[in-house]
């Protein structure tokens, strides 16, 4: 019997509102850093912008991402992305006006939407959902009843998802957690990815170490990306995960599969859903 997923260290949704060590990874080819450069300048723009607006997300070129040079490569078509509109004067979460760094937009418009293809999972269609929905990603009894706790204790405020699957069998789920600020947010974050001892482990997993194919030169402004992968031998499915934290609010993206989960649309979902955030 496998162990679970070990949430490593480098080395409750909210009521509704009320194998051997991976090698080095290559380093990135410079066309790839350009292109998520321009994949995220929209939103790097917005954030210093005020609200009244929606504004529309650019999509990079197939050609310009690694392994998305022809049709049959993988990446998932999405639909156009956009941000919400905000109130007339409300900033986005990282103006110069907003120090808290606070998401002003409902945080179920901030969901990266599903992919083409794809079927919606019960109960995750993008709206409000209960702490134990996200707390039952994690195995173990005591790991959910921890982490109930300490939603509780940092006064998440909402929390939302959605999930589907492909037709290759890939099952994706999406979380956005909204803390009432961003240190919160961030204390979160760090228990989650182990930094305090938790032996968090997600469920139908192994023991997880930072993505290697996730390029090392890759930061994206105002955002800290922990993007990981689950050492071999997987456990009964293949998971990837990956935290987004922006400001007050933390986003969990996991991709699972029996056999292997594909790395182009995991990353592909990540730095979308990012994007959305920042």
């Amino acid at each position: 019997m496998t162990e679970p997923t070990t949430l490593a260290a480098p080395d409750e949704p909210a009521t509704p509102p009320t194998g051997s060590e991976a090698a080095p990874a290559p380093r990135p080819p410079r066309r790839f850093l350009r292109a998520v450069a321009r994949w995220t300048a929209a939103a790097v723009l917005c954030g210093g912008l005020w609200g009244g607006v929606g504004y529309a997300l650019t999509v990079p070129d197939r050609g310009d991402l690694p392994g998305l040079g022809t049709e049959d490569d993988g990446r998932w078509q999405y639909p156009e992305l956009s941000l919400p509109a905000l109130p007339e004067r409300v900033p986005l979460p990282f103006s110069a006006s907003n120090a808290g760094e606070v998401h002003h937009a409902d945080l179920r418009e901030l969901l990266l939407p599903a992919p083409r293809a794809a079927k919606e999972l019960d109960g995750l269609d993008g709206g409000w959902v209960a702490t134990k929905e996200f707390t039952s990603l994690f195995s173990k009894k005591e790991d959910r009843e921890k982490l109930d706790q300490r939603l509780t204790d940092m006064a998440v405020r909402h929390v939302a998802a959605r999930g589907w699957t492909m037709p290759d069998g890939t099952e994706s789920r999406v979380y956005l957690l909204r803390f009432n600020s961003a240190a919160f947010a961030s204390a979160f974050k760090d228990e989650l990815i182990g930094f305090q001892n938790l032996d968090i482990t997600l469920r139908n997993a192994h023991y997880s170490r930072y993505d290697s194919r996730w390029p090392p030169e890759l930061e994206l402004k105002n955002l800290e990306l922990d993007v990981m992968n689950e050492d071999e031998p997987y456990g009964k499915v293949h998971v990837r995960h990956a935290t987004v934290l922006a400001g007050d609010t933390l986003g969990l993206v996991v991709h699972s599969r029996k056999g292997e989960a594909a790395a182009v649309p995991f990353h592909q979902t990540v730095i979308l859903q990012a994007q959305l955030l920042g």
